[in-house]
């Protein structure tokens, strides 16, 4: 699986009608059609995108998203779900973390407090995290392992993957932004004092 048969399995599953649940469960279905190397391929290539936006910037923007609420795991679940939004969606985010005010999905939860928000409304995704591992036990008869099988598959496959050249270090993404960057549009949208606690 390359980058962009990753990203067309990624780009349907943001169109799939239904909730997260089914739309995973249609994930998860397609990745049980492939060999269980493909579980492993696809599991490498979610974990580099959420890597390459796991940011200053963009846990600066969750957190205004989410009302000073945004913690280290949260942000991980935030990036998942970026992830999940689609290709176009995500690289523009990545580009420009303010333009999460162009997601429907956030625009959603302008003027509602966070207490209000149901758990589908937030902006996380740590379901999408498993699916992958779930096809692949499934596949290969693993599910007794607690994923340690599995999990040594993709840091094999990560490995392959650094020593094969096909991905550099993204240096300038893990930068911090200089001062006066602002997110005006999130901050216009998601005032901290009018959505926090």
């Amino acid at each position: 699986m390359n980058d962009d048969a990753f990203w067309a399995l990624i780009d349907e599953l943001s169109r799939r009608p239904g909730d997260r649940d089914e739309r995973l469960e249609w994930l998860r279905t397609e990745l049980l059609r492939r060999p269980a190397a493909e579980s492993v391929e696809f599991q490498v290539r979610l974990e580099r995108a959420t890597e390459r936006a796991d940011t200053r910037a963009m846990w600066t923007a969750a957190n205004r998203i989410e009302g000073g609420h945004c913690s280290d795991d949260g942000l991980h679940y935030f990036t998942l779900w970026l992830v999940g939004q689609g290709r176009k969606v995500y690289e523009s985010v990545l580009a420009d973390p303010d333009a999460l005010a162009d997601v429907p999905e956030v625009r959603a939860l302008v003027g509602r407090h966070v207490d209000d928000w149901c758990d589908h409304d937030w902006p996380e995704w740590e379901e999408l995290d498993y699916v992958a591992q779930d096809a692949w036990d499934e596949l290969t008869g693993q599910e007794g392992d607690d994923g340690e099988e599995f999990l040594d598959a993709v840091e094999e496959a990560e490995d392959a993957a650094e020593a094969a050249g096909e991905w550099e270090e993204d240096e300038e993404s893990r930068e911090p932004r200089p001062e006066g960057s602002a997110m005006p549009r999130l901050t216009a949208l998601f005032p901290l004092a009018a959505s926090g606690s």
